[in-house]
C-alpha cells in the first residue's frame, strides 16, 4: 500500500476548501454559537498527551457545558471510571477538542483550544447535581470554533432511528472476552441501577 507522504501530495487529490468552511470559523464564542453549545447535552472531548491521543463522551442532564465568557467554557468532571485519561492528558498537553451534538440536528458544533483543571472548591460547588460536586472543573479557552456540515450526520442516518437489523456486543459482553470467568449478563443487568446510584459523584 502507498502512504502519502506530504501535504503537496495530499492537497493535489483535493479541490480549494469550500469558501465557507472558512468563513464559518470565529476565534470566540458569538451569539448564535452560544445558543448552539447550550442547547447541547452531549459532547466528545478529545485531548492528546504523551501516550498519544484520547476521545471520551461527555454528558448532563442539562447544558454538557457552562459558557462563562466568549472565550471561555466550563466542564465539570462527573464521576466516571476514574481512568482519568483526558484528564492526565490536560495536565501534560493543554490542547484540547470538544464536539458537541444535539439529537435530530445534522450540523455538529467543533471547538479547538486549550484547557486546564481546577479543584477551586467554589467552582466546583457551583455545579451542585442532587448534593454531588464534581471533584475537578476543567476550564476551557477557545482559540477557534465552528459547524461541521451535515454531510456525515446525512450518511451515516445517525438520528433516523435504530436499525433492527443490529446485533452488537454488550458492555458486558466485552468484558467477558477480555476474562473468560467475567459473569457479563449480570454486570449489563445491574448496570442501569449501578450507575443512577453513582451518576454524580
Amino acid at each position: 500500500m502507498q502512504t502519502i507522504d506530504s501535504i503537496p501530495a495530499l492537497e493535489a487529490l483535493y479541490d480549494d476548501a469550500a469558501p465557507a468552511s472558512l468563513t464559518k470559523v470565529t476565534p470566540v464564542i458569538t451569539p448564535n454559537y452560544r445558543k448552539w453549545i447550550e442547547a447541547s447535552r452531549f459532547c466528545i472531548l478529545s485531548t492528546v498527551g504523551p501516550e498519544g491521543t484520547d476521545a471520551t463522551p461527555r454528558g448532563d442532564d442539562g447544558p454538557v457545558v457552562r459558557i462563562a465568557d466568549e472565550k471561555t467554557i466550563l466542564m465539570p468532571d462527573w464521576r466516571g471510571n476514574n481512568r482519568l485519561d483526558n484528564l492526565r492528558n490536560i495536565v501534560r498537553d493543554p490542547r484540547v477538542s470538544l464536539m458537541f451534538l444535539i439529537p435530530g440536528e445534522k450540523n455538529v458544533v467543533r471547538v479547538n483550544g486549550t484547557a486546564k483543571l481546577t479543584a477551586d472548591a467554589d467552582l466546583c460547588h457551583s455545579f451542585e447535581q442532587k448534593g454531588m460536586h464534581p471533584k475537578t472543573v476543567i476550564v476551557f479557552t477557545v482559540k477557534e470554533l465552528y459547524f461541521q456540515c451535515a454531510k456525515a450526520i446525512l450518511r451515516s442516518g445517525l438520528w433516523n432511528g435504530t436499525d433492527e437489523t443490529l446485533v452488537v456486543p454488550t458492555a458486558g459482553d466485552l468484558l467477558k472476552e477480555m476474562r473468560e470467568d467475567f459473569d457479563g449478563k449480570a454486570y449489563d443487568d445491574a448496570y442501569v441501577d449501578r450507575a443512577k446510584a453513582t451518576m454524580w459523584g
